[in-house]
């Protein structure tokens, strides 16, 4: 009884971590896309706003980059604490699937098929001068190889 209310409550628990997540998650996409860019002027667009370095001064912090930050914060709070919730549950989707059947002993062939032997020749046809056997009517003959010591 005891592991059926712990199982419930972290499940409560699962459940407002993914509500928070969410809404953090539409928050934090609205509050980065209202903030104007650090050269958002028609002299940033070439190249200007040299006062507005890396390590200069950027001013007060505005309430849209406090807000940004601490969505920041509980955006990766709450994606850690999912990530460990979910690794409690164990196992894999995988392990759920059902695996296909198998063949039958009885099904595969233990021997390959024999290839079949070739066409005897017809009696009409001469032999190549080579010596070699005759190519099969509806085949050109192979080429032959080149003679060695060429590039």
């Amino acid at each position: 009884m005891l592991g059926f209310l712990l199982f419930a409550e972290l499940r409560v628990l699962e459940i407002l971590l993914y509500v928070i997540h969410v809404f953090v998650c539409i928050v934090l996409i609205l509050v980065v896309l209202l903030q104007s860019g650090k050269a958002a002027d028609l002299a940033g667009a070439f190249g200007g706003g040299g006062s507005q370095t890396a390590l200069g001064s950027r001013g007060a912090a505005t309430v849209l980059s406090k807000a940004t930050t601490a969505c920041a914060v509980v955006f990766m709070l709450s994606s850690l604490g999912l990530a460990i919730l979910g690794s409690r549950r164990g196992g894999s989707v995988l392990e759920q699937v059902p695996l296909p059947a198998t063949a039958s002993p009885e099904a595969v062939p233990s021997e390959p098929a024999a290839t079949p032997a070739p066409a005897p020749a017809q009696e009409g046809a001469a032999a190549p001068a080579d010596g070699s056997a005759a190519a099969p009517s509806g085949q050109a003959p192979a080429p032959e190889k080149p003679a060695e010591g060429g590039r």
